[in-house]
């Protein structure tokens, strides 16, 4: 009788201990809320007068939006609530009109969404710099950003204005705040690693899609199978027609043309570019042409990038007394500076030389343009070359301006336009004329039938 009663006890004394030790740790967990309670702390000293507030509900929507599809709202804030913040935020027009189109669908793409928020953050200084810290004339400032390894410069110029990096400040001390300021900017800054990610992602070099070995490919013009190509020797030209390797549109990547400038590149094209849209502007009256090549089309790029693929071009390039009598109707139309400049480039290496011997030996040569199907005539006249036809005519105007191999750039002295589009109007009257209806020999009976009533007298 007493074994019984003594287990008993011993295992209520047991589960008395158990319940004293469960409390008294119980009682020690909530004095210590560190790892659960930072990010609240941190959140709840954003109030209605923060400068991230401000940003939501200033003038710089655009930077605002790209802020929330970032998805970097909690990480400022926590930024906030460590420190005060200086942000440089671009004005909307910088976003909306002057950043790059294809820049921004890289920007905004899912898979790209580190360099975005790279490309914001280093828009953020953790410091607060008001325009009366600014450094003076004879120094500058390089503070860094929320972007790691990455710094900005602040400078001033000896007008005056201040500067960040290549910047400049158009609205200082726009927004105060206690926790921060926001300074408006002119334009985007772009960090160097966001900046190579975008060339190495746009780059022909980047494509890694490899087919299974011993798949069939398809030639998507023919839509049959194609056998593999031969191995292109370096220096020869390319295997494909320079019209499929050019950008078929600004929505679409262009196509990869098999040849010399390949993976090993043995023709830079963009420097080659460079130096003939220089040589323009160095030679003089060629600033307007110069201008749409670089400001209004991106067809110096897609130029360059022909010329790395190894094909060689031939540019008319009308002067500026010729660019300045476009009309408004013919450059207001969407697309209309890229057809006008496709039209003056020649997918061959011509130059002043080679186009007199042939004009002057055959009468008429028509060259390919990069507008198809448009061809433009060339033929000789007073000792010279004159390409189109009637009113629609230019003079080789100033010859060889530029010639390195791959590039020739030919001064005309008009603006060409295909002979089709001036031509449509009048080729309406004059088909009237020269067609004449045919009558048929139930409409002979049926007139003279009518006409023997007095009737329909004009059938005879």
């Amino acid at each position: 009788m007493d074994s019984p009663i003594y287990g008993s006890s011993s295992s209520i004394f047991f589960v008395v201990v158990v319940f004293t030790l469960f409390s008294l740790s119980a009682a020690a967990l909530p004095h210590n809320p560190k790892p659960f309670s930072s990010k609240s702390n941190s959140s709840a000293q954003i109030n209605s007068n923060s400068v991230l507030v401000a940003l939501l509900d200033s003038h710089y929507t655009e930077l605002a939006e790209l802020v929330e599809k970032a998805l970097l709202l909690q990480t400022l804030e926590e930024a906030v609530g460590k420190h005060n913040i200086t942000i440089f935020a671009p004005r909307n027009e910088a976003l909306e009109r002057q950043l790059d189109p294809e820049f921004k669908r890289f920007l905004l793409e899912p898979g790209n969404l580190k360099s975005l928020q790279t490309l914001l953050m280093f828009h953020i200084i953790p410091k607060r710099i008001a325009s009366n810290q600014w450094p003076t004339n004879s120094g500058s400032g390089r503070h860094p950003t929320l972007c790691k390894n990455e710094h900005l410069h602040l400078s001033s110029k000896d007008s005056g204005n201040k500067v960040v990096d290549s910047a400049q400040i158009v609205r200082p001390d726009d927004v105060i705040r206690p926790d921060g300021l926001i300074h408006g900017i002119e334009r985007v800054l772009i960090p160097r690693s966001v900046q190579e990610d975008f060339n190495r992602r746009r780059s022909l070099r980047s494509i890694s899609a490899v087919l299974p070995e011993g798949a069939p490919e398809v030639d998507p013009r023919t839509h049959r199978l194609k056998k593999p190509a031969p191995p292109v020797p370096a220096g020869s030209p390319p295997v494909l027609p320079i019209y499929d390797a050019m950008a078929p549109g600004p929505s679409l990547a262009p196509a990869p043309a098999p040849g010399p400038g390949g993976p090993r590149h043995h023709f830079d094209g963009e420097s080659q570019v460079k130096d003939f849209i220089h040589t323009l502007l160095h030679y003089g009256g060629y600033n307007e042409m110069a201008d749409i090549l670089v400001n209004l089309t991106s067809l110096a790029t897609e130029m360059g990038r022909l010329v790395s693929e190894g094909y060689v071009l031939t540019v008319l390039a009308p002067n500026d007394e010729a660019m300045a009598k476009l009309t408004t109707d013919q450059l207001s139309e969407p697309g209309a500076p890229e057809q006008i400049v496709y039209y003056h480039i020649i997918p061959e290496y011509q130059t002043e030389e080679s186009m007199y011997n042939s004009v002057r030996r055959f009468g008429k040569v028509q060259y390919d343009t990069l507008r198809l199907p448009h061809r433009v005539l060339a033929q000789e006249a007073d000792g010279s070359v004159k390409f189109g036809s009637g009113d629609v005519s230019a003079y080789l105007f100033d010859p060889d301006i530029y010639t390195d191999g791959r590039i020739s750039v030919q001064g005309i002295d008009g603006v060409l336009f295909p002979f089709e589009e001036k031509t449509e109007r009048k080729a309406t009257p004059v088909v009237k004329v020269a067609t004449k209806p045919r009558r048929g020999k139930l409409m002979e009976v049926a007139c003279s039938m009518l006409g023997t009533f007095g009737q329909f007298t004009t059938c005879q």
